[in-house]
């Protein structure tokens, strides 16, 4: 089984100047875990959740909040993405996406063309849903 099968095609992409001011309205209000960085339509990074949560005061949004706390905000894409992601294309198997989440610490795959643009991604959570759901079907 090759990964374009249970790879999530829509992804949503942001760009290295970008402010996390950006990054936190998208998390916000979609529910991914990763956004992947591009620069001239190629992909140069990945964003997780995580790398924002830890880039920002945890005083944002509260009744604390300062302006110290507002200006981690102003910190840019490029400052906390992970810079040249493991990445796979369509084609791929499954188990070549399985060997690399048991190699890396990472949780997710994004899954790139012949020209190194993002067309997809795939987390391991994609991988335990494929899973499940063939073992479903087994039993029925």
């Amino acid at each position: 089984m090759t990964i374009d099968t249970i790879m999530s095609r829509k992804i949503v992409t942001v760009e290295m100047d970008d402010p996390l001011t950006v990054v936190k309205e998208i998390f916000d209000h979609v529910h991914f875990h990763h956004l992947l960085v591009i620069e001239h339509h190629k992909l140069v990074g990945v964003i997780s959740d995580r790398d924002l949560l830890r880039a920002i005061s945890p005083n944002i949004g509260t009744h604390s909040e300062t302006d110290h706390d507002t200006h981690t905000l102003n910190k840019r894409v490029h400052q906390i993405m992970s810079h040249k992601p493991i990445t796979l294309p369509a084609s791929a198997g499954i188990f070549e996406a399985i060997a690399i989440f048991n190699q890396h610490n990472i949780s997710c795959i994004p899954i790139i063309n012949s020209n190194q643009q993002p067309i997809g991604i795939i987390s391991w959570r994609d991988i335990l849903k494929m899973i499940e759901n063939n073992w479903i079907k087994r039993q029925s």
